[in-house]
């Protein structure tokens, strides 16, 4: 199986991330991360979404997808020509004890602590899928009380193929 980082961008308007993810399920396909957010110019969006497949499928998904009114651009993002991140946000249980080891751990990922408490810290952490998974492993040693993660966001590298709407 091939995973897929497709940059769409779309229309900003009410329903688009429905539609969107409606064709996903419609066809029975998974979506592995999504993420959307509004561009500089506020009538269109960004979404990364990424999906996985047997090439048949996901050039299906890439034609779907484009076939779609809201879809303005889209691009499959080769891992090579594009710059991807993941923001996480950990809870780390840590009593004053271990606060200095979970410090040290952030420091070692240029993590930052974010919020502190009486019995917790959070974690603030961006970069690619391996160093995330990386940062979680070593975390494990203490508690974690909660995980978000944002799913991947990604743009093309160089000033070629830009989608300007």
């Amino acid at each position: 199986m091939q995973k897929r980082v497709i940059s769409l961008l779309v229309d900003n308007t009410a329903g688009v991330l429905s539609r969107i993810s409606g064709l996903f399920s419609r066809r029975g396909y998974n979506i592995d991360s999504l993420s959307a957010g509004v561009t500089a110019d506020e009538r269109y969006s960004r979404m990364t979404v990424v999906c996985s497949g047997d090439t048949l499928i996901l050039e299906q998904i890439t034609k779907q997808l484009a076939k779609l009114v809201d879809v303005r651009h889209i691009k499959v993002l080769d891992p090579e020509e594009s710059v991807s991140r993941e923001l996480i946000l950990v809870k780390v249980a840590a009593t004053s004890e271990q606060r200095q080891g979970v410090i040290a751990i952030a420091d070692i990922f240029r993590a930052k602590i974010i919020d502190v408490g009486r019995e917790s810290l959070v974690i603030e952490l961006t970069g690619n899928k391996s160093k995330l998974e990386a940062f979680i492993d070593l975390i494990k040693d203490y508690e974690i009380l909660e995980l978000a993660r944002t799913g991947i966001t990604s743009l093309s590298r160089g000033a070629d193929d830009v989608a300007y709407l």
